[in-house]
């Protein structure tokens, strides 16, 4: 419905568009974490159960990921926050209501603090404190040279360290969204603690929601249904009565 979309590189953004039973125009974009694609399990069961509750959807893998153009060592956060403005234009006359996943989280709250066109923001796991993240997950890998997590595929750039870095953490942002957001985020996570949720879940405006999911790891693997339940049941909350 949407052809091809671009980047403001010209690279093209891949995606999955699965369009609900409904002549409502709400749409649910979803974003990935580092490493990831729009068809990480938990992205792709999320996308199913909200398409079946009435709610349209289009996963989209960042520039540099799953199968869009552009090289991986270039995907930075700043970067995908730009990838998901040039999807949301492609977008025009839908409601956008954006799902981000861990560093998809944080790319959320970067688009949503200055792009008046997402109307809610669900941030899943979401990355908060950039700089320490990288620290924690990276301190022990040459940029350049290195892979994250010794993934092959996944080679750590200094672009990445450096727009980290430069970040440092989006809960400075957190007072610029204006817009409906919810929060969920496991106890077991030991990609991204808790508590960058909680930090940045007080610097947040109301109407604000918070859920923790005992138990949750950082991609939901043993509590996906919980997860779905409770964002598929906040979206409808919001798009029936706003």
């Amino acid at each position: 419905m949407f052809g091809t979309i671009r980047n403001i590189k010209g690279e093209k953004i891949d995606y999955t568009f699965k369009q609900a039973h409904t002549a409502e125009k709400n749409i649910i974009v979803l974003g990935h974490g580092v490493t990831g694609n729009k068809d990480r399990p938990l992205l792709v069961a999320l996308a199913e159960a909200l398409a079946t509750a009435g709610v349209s959807t289009l996963r989209m893998s960042f520039s540099g990921n799953g199968d869009s153009e552009g090289r991986f060592e270039a995907a930075t956060i700043s970067k995908e926050a730009e990838d998901l403005g040039c999807v949301i234009n492609a977008l025009d006359g839908w409601n956008v209501l954006y799902v981000g996943h861990s560093m998809g989280g944080a790319v959320g709250v970067l688009r949503a603090s200055q792009d008046s066109r997402i109307v809610g923001l669900i941030s899943l796991a979401g990355m908060v404190h950039t700089a320490a993240f990288a620290q924690r997950e990276f301190r022990d890998v040459t940029p350049d040279q290195g892979f994250m997590w010794d993934e092959l595929t996944c080679p750590l750039s200094q672009a990445f360290i450096d727009d980290m870095t430069a970040i440092g953490t989006v809960v400075t942002h957190a007072p610029s969204i204006q817009v409906p957001w919810l929060l969920v985020h496991g106890t077991a996570d030991e990609v991204v603690p808790i508590q960058d949720s909680l930090n940045i879940f007080e610097s947040a405006n109301e109407p604000k929601q918070f859920a923790q999911i005992e138990g949750a790891d950082h991609v939901f693997s043993e509590h996906t249904s919980e997860m779905v339940k409770i964002v598929v049941e906040w979206v409808l909350e919001q798009i029936i009565y706003p």
